[in-house]
């Protein structure tokens, strides 16, 4: 990023003046989150400004949305690879992180709820998956199960999630 000159700077300092309103609308539109909108509409400038020196920016409108469309559909695409929704990921991000012994009981509480109908190997898939971060074949290989059986489970567990959200 020392290659672009203080010109090329100015020149983007006006095009992200210019345009960041309109990627944060198609990344807001696409994403249905205002914080996760504002971090994409970063990451396209990010990849934008690191590319100046090879880009054509004489009208730079459809090369921004399209970048935006772009990250947000593979922000999309992964969170279903990740068999969670964000409304279900935050509830589990948020019982995950009780701090407080309130919360700690609170959060077991919740989790044991959740858990009492599921097998035993469906807590380790869940840790496995959405704690530790495995893919869903990392995740298959540890259990001894196929993708899709991994993949099944983790679809009961979401809509059992979802089930205590409308609760």
């Amino acid at each position: 990023m020392e290659r672009i000159n203080s010109a090329d700077r100015m020149a983007f300092s006006r095009l992200y003046e210019a345009y960041a309103p309109m990627v944060y609308r198609r990344c807001k539109a696409l994403l249905k989150d205002e914080a996760e909108a504002s971090d994409l509409m970063q990451d396209v400038f990010l990849r934008i400004y690191a590319g100046m020196d090879r880009l054509n920016l004489d009208s730079p409108s459809s090369l921004l949305w399209n970048t935006a469309t772009r990250l947000c559909l593979n922000r999309i695409r992964d969170k279903k690879r990740r068999g969670l929704d964000v409304d279900s990921s935050e509830l589990l991000l948020t019982i995950a992180c009780a701090s407080d012994e309130q919360d700690g009981y609170e959060a077991r509480g919740i989790l044991a709820k959740i858990f009492s109908r599921e097998q035993e190997s469906t807590r380790t898939i869940a840790v496995l998956h959405y704690v530790d971060g495995m893919t869903l074949e990392e995740t298959a290989e540890m259990v001894g199960l196929s993708v899709s059986g991994v993949r099944k489970r983790l679809r009961t567990l979401q809509a059992r999630v979802k089930n205590l959200e409308v609760k």
